[in-house]
């Protein structure tokens, strides 16, 4: 099936609003066509509406073409236009898998799109057979994130390739936490499935949460009607800017990943010999989902003492747990030791 065929008809007979930065082309000195304020103040020009040359460190980084990255205000607003581009409201759905990310279903009820959810099985794996079961005419979307959160667990290649290959829809890998295992990455597959968009973020390993940035890669055809329904300047000069300085030092982010992923080692060693620690799932990000006795008690004990951690024990086949994301040494240190000498109310 062409991408055409899983586009909703009004967006694909959209006329995208055109601005004057998309209009021109050539060398301009003197720029009177948007209205800006044309005393110059670093940021008193419209930015590059199509991120040109952020997109292109990004694709040399990411060895793929320009015309297959799409750059979102975070990872949140590519889930967002995934959603309006290919579910008609109050007609289509999406599927996602429990226990996942929490903005796929809180993007799908805004559009007002039907969520399916086909929960992980114990070991936080889909189960192919069962999803393609309850997949119908109206399902156009599955999501999959990859490590996933909040179990950090990297969905197996093979049944990514399984429902790739059976799903007829879109899948989106979401890959938010990829820098922690980049040998994990589905990016390779691109060329092979033209139903395939992976989302990556500079949020997590890259340092840039608040700059509030989010890539998707797909085929040249899902980028252009990304592009055709983005805002014309969805990304501004400084986050352009400040990405632009950051992905010039990737030297420094490869030493702060080796950081976090030596202190998930740490933690992982002194949560073993905690009483009050049931299990400490296996993780391929720069967090863990652990298990314990008493985890709302836990969880209190921790926002006494400043610490701030997830609790998750309200989704799906994560009873129980709490989400600890990999602080620097000093703060894992401090976690560490409130962990080890917490004591339940049950034993006072």
């Amino acid at each position: 099936m062409s991408i055409e065929s899983y586009i909703r008809p009004n967006i694909l007979s959209l006329k995208p609003y055109s601005s004057a930065r998309h209009e021109f082309t050539g060398h301009g000195e003197i720029f009177l066509d948007a209205n800006e304020n044309p005393f110059e103040t670093a940021v008193n020009r419209y930015p590059d509406p199509m991120q040109s040359a952020l997109k292109k460190v990004i694709g040399q980084i990411k060895d793929i073409p320009t015309d297959q990255i799409f750059l979102g205000n975070g990872s949140d607003e590519a889930i967002d236009l995934i959603v309006r581009i290919f579910c008609r409201p109050g007609v289509d759905e999406i599927m996602i898998l429990p226990p996942t990310y929490g903005m796929y279903k809180v993007s799908a009820d805004i559009s007002d799109i039907e969520v399916k959810k086909i929960n992980l099985n114990a070991a936080f794996q889909p189960e192919v057979e069962e999803i393609l079961q309850q997949v119908t005419e109206y399902t156009k979307v599955l999501f999959i994130c990859s490590p996933n959160n909040p179990t950090g667990n990297v969905i197996a290649r093979s049944t990514i390739i399984s429902l790739l290959q059976s799903f007829k829809g879109i899948v989106v890998i979401d890959e938010a936490y990829i820098d922690f295992c980049p040998e994990s990455s589905c990016l390779p597959m691109l060329p092979d499935y033209e139903n395939l968009i992976i989302m990556q973020t500079f949020s997590k390993a890259w340092g840039m949460a608040a700059v509030r940035l989010g890539m998707a890669f797909a085929s040249p055809d899902i980028i252009g009607f990304f592009n055709k329904v983005k805002a014309p300047y969805n990304i501004g000069t400084l986050t352009q800017s400040y990405a632009l300085g950051r992905l010039s030092r990737p030297d420094e982010m490869k030493a702060e990943v080796q950081i976090l992923l030596s202190e998930k080692k740490r933690l992982y060693k002194t949560l073993s010999q905690v009483n009050e620690i049931i299990e400490a799932y296996p993780s391929d990000t720069n967090f863990i989902l652990v298990k314990v006795k008493h985890p709302e008690e836990l969880y209190q004990a921790l926002v006494a003492q400043g610490i701030v951690v997830r609790s998750r024990a309200k989704e799906p086949g994560c009873e129980g747990t709490l989400r600890i994301t990999i602080g620097t040494p000093k703060e894992n240190e401090v976690l560490m030791d409130c962990i080890a000498t917490f004591k339940s109310k049950e034993l006072q």
